[in-house]
């Protein structure tokens, strides 16, 4: 079964057999407050944390978060090896990870890939409306990197997390036209 996608040098249209199965299931962020980090993920992003993993021997914390829609949270498993597997096959989780003392050690401090050296840019979360998503920031006293109607990319916007990570927030039926507008 052939699937027209964008043409790229080197994009292959057709999936490998043996990658049936595979999902992508998870973006890092090193971070260096878990209380700070959750509330926000959380509070502010309205992600369930899922599963936390700590290893005492190598000092560091792992927890994963995961949009969790309304009566879905009952449905994962109280087992702690099932509860492992559903958390490693879901897609599309966030993991923080907390290297134990980084909160205390001034000389931390992240790089969000935006600056040089440029690398990891940004994750993002489409919402139903981004006005009224970064109403909301603002009123919760979220950084912003750049609101909605700022700049040439208009109808998203750039926050912060307390890491500094930059986090895309969109409206998926507004980018055809603001990626029409950027192409000219």
């Amino acid at each position: 079964m052939s699937r027209h996608f964008d043409q790229a040098e080197g994009l292959s249209e057709e999936r490998a057999p043996e990658t049936k199965g595979f999902v992508l299931n998870q973006t890092m962020l090193r971070i260096k407050s878990p209380e700070r980090s959750l509330a926000f993920y959380t509070g502010t992003l309205g992600m369930t944390l899922v599963k936390r993993l700590d290893f005492p021997s190598m000092k560091f914390s792992l927890y994963f978060l995961a949009i969790v829609e309304e009566g879905e949270q009952g449905n994962w498993s109280q087992d702690e090896e099932t509860r492992i597997k559903e958390t490693f096959g879901r897609p599309a989780l966030l993991e923080l990870t907390h290297n134990w003392g980084d909160e205390d050690d001034p000389d931390v401090d992240y790089h969000n890939g935006n600056s040089d050296p440029k690398g990891f840019g940004h994750i993002g979360f489409a919402v139903p409306d981004v006005n009224l998503a970064c109403q909301r920031f603002e009123k919760l006293g979220v950084e912003f990197q750049k609101k909605p109607n700022e700049g040439t990319m208009r109808d998203m916007a750039f926050i912060k997390d307390p890491d500094g990570y930059w986090i895309e927030i969109f409206t998926p039926e507004l980018q055809p036209g603001a990626l029409k507008k950027l192409l000219g």
